[in-house]
């Protein structure tokens, strides 16, 4: 199954979306803010990265624009998970390379969806 990265700052945030992608059978790594991701994803290469918004160091969106304009990682699908719910927000997240926006709180169902849309089959 594919590996997935988990960038969250919140524990039980990380644990619920960690539940659900294991559930799928899939391997989980994660980081703690938005500097870790970048760091994770450029030494792990996951084949896709959920991403929180609201983070301390480097928040969501510049954590998405740095993995996507690095010509190492620009090829990870980026899926942000997030409160932020406003259009204003989908829009600018999918500007900085998002492929999909899912916002908390998290329904299964819909992170299933994304997750399946964007992994390699």
């Amino acid at each position: 199954m594919a590996r997935i990265l988990i960038v969250d700052d919140s524990p039980s945030q990380l644990l619920g979306i960690k539940r659900i992608v294991e559930k799928l059978g899939h391997e989980t790594l994660s980081a703690e803010d938005g500097a870790a991701g970048v760091e994770v994803a450029k030494q792990e290469m996951p084949d896709l990265i959920l991403m929180d918004v609201v983070m301390p160091n480097l928040n969501g969106f510049q954590a998405t624009r740095t993995i996507s304009k690095n010509a190492d990682t620009a090829h990870i699908p980026i899926i942000l998970v997030t409160t932020k719910d406003q259009e204003t927000d989908k829009v600018w997240g999918m500007r900085q390379g998002a492929k999909a926006y899912v916002t908390k709180p998290i329904k299964e169902e819909e992170l299933v969806k994304a997750l399946n849309e964007f992994l390699p089959s």
